[in-house]
């Protein structure tokens, strides 16, 4: 695929962004484009597309994402090709991830006879919302491939274009969220003795789960909690008899996600119960955590040096706290999650700005490292 190619269909899509599953427009971009390789694509869970390249005989069979949705923002980059949709923009790089598949699949279309085995192809919606990795899995995806290894990128700005960043374990956070309530007496306030001050209470209750991450977690492990919302009462001199807080917390292990899970709510339950009130709390599981096989990281490593020269490869250290449900596709198969430098160098707006700008200089490496790594892969550079 020549880079004036992948270009033009990186900006037809960056022009029709869709949010969750409602991604007509790109699945139909999608699906045509394939349909020219002559690989037939199929729907699962709702939008999504799966489809599959034979290769010249059996084998392993490689799993390569990429997301197909865009975020609520109103985009602020003037460009000509820049979202059409008022308040809709690909400002998390997504036009970019199914671009660069595309175009990874044009080329192993091409070399069909040059390895055994098949590669998995799945354009996912809704990664920015409830995930559609496992609607897509739970519809039959696997059964029109089972997956023996499994690769996908994102973008990253504060990797210069042409590089890519690896990491050799825990990638991305698993997400949690809970919904917590206070109940207890309402009363006037001038007259606190006859209420049990659930403003107070949940104040209290606030503060105790912001302590708990330097007491439950190992110190050199990674783990983020934070109340977002907090809310009670109608007016100034009245204690309600109410009070909600919301928040979230990520981990990077299972171990730890269910040991913080477990304090959070003896801490939400016991406070208020100590103080006259009553606790309740609700939790809401997100995607797991996400870690890199670190054979299948190597391989990443060394297909991308293959391909975009030494020194274009950054071993990555320190997990994000960001989500990402393509855990769900590795707890399937061993794989790598990797990063695609977008980067110039200057001014380079993050991820979920409406200033989101990538070097489209990018696009060729992303197509051409997630190629290598499929073929590297199929043809036994992972030995496990």
């Amino acid at each position: 695929m020549g880079n004036d190619e992948i270009i033009a269909l990186r900006r037809r899509l960056h022009a029709i962004p869709g949010l969750g599953f409602d991604l007509d427009e790109t699945v139909k971009i999608v699906e045509e484009y394939l349909g020219g390789l002559g690989i037939a694509g199929r729907t699962f869970g709702r939008s999504g597309i799966g489809a599959v390249i034979e290769g010249r005989g059996p084998g392993r069979t490689v799993l390569l994402r990429a997301d197909m949705d865009g975020l609520p923002i109103e985009e602020e980059t003037g460009h000509p090709w820049k979202s059409e949709k008022p308040g809709v923009m690909h400002a998390c790089g997504h036009d970019v991830h199914t671009a660069c598949l595309l175009g990874a699949a044009k080329k192993l279309s091409a070399s069909r006879g040059d390895f055994a085995g098949r590669v998995l192809l799945v354009f996912q919606p809704a990664e920015e919302t409830t995930g559609g990795a496992l609607p897509m899995i739970e519809d039959g995806l696997f059964e029109m491939a089972s997956p023996d290894g499994a690769f996908a990128l994102h973008c990253d700005p504060s990797i210069r274009s042409g590089a890519v960043g690896v990491h050799r374990g825990p990638a991305r956070a698993a997400a949690d969220m809970f919904d917590c309530v206070i109940k207890g007496r309402g009363a006037h306030g001038a007259e606190p003795h006859r209420g049990d001050d659930v403003i107070a209470i949940a104040c209290r209750t606030v503060s105790a789960l912001h302590e708990l991450v330097g007491r439950v977690v190992p110190p050199a492990e990674p783990a983020v909690l934070s109340v977002g919302t907090l809310s009670a009462g109608t007016a100034r001199n009245v204690l309600p008899d109410r009070a909600e807080f919301s928040g979230i917390f990520r981990t990077v292990t299972e171990e730890t996600r269910l040991s913080l899970r477990a304090k959070i709510r003896r801490t939400v339950m016991n406070i208020p119960d100590v103080l006259g009130a009553v606790g309740e709390i609700q939790f809401t599981e997100g995607y797991p955590a996400l870690a890199n096989d670190p054979e299948m990281a190597d391989l990443v490593m060394a297909a991308a040096e293959r391909i975009l020269g030494e020194g274009s490869v950054t071993v990555l250290t320190a997990p994000s706290m960001g989500v990402d449900d393509f855990s769900w596709f590795l707890r399937s198969a061993p794989g790598c999650y990797f990063f695609l430098g977008t980067g110039r160098g200057t001014d380079d707006a993050p991820l979920h700005s409406p200033r989101f700008d990538p070097d489209e200089g990018c696009l060729e490496a992303g197509v051409s490292v997630l190629a290598e790594a499929a073929l590297a892969f199929l043809g036994g550079d992972y030995q496990k």
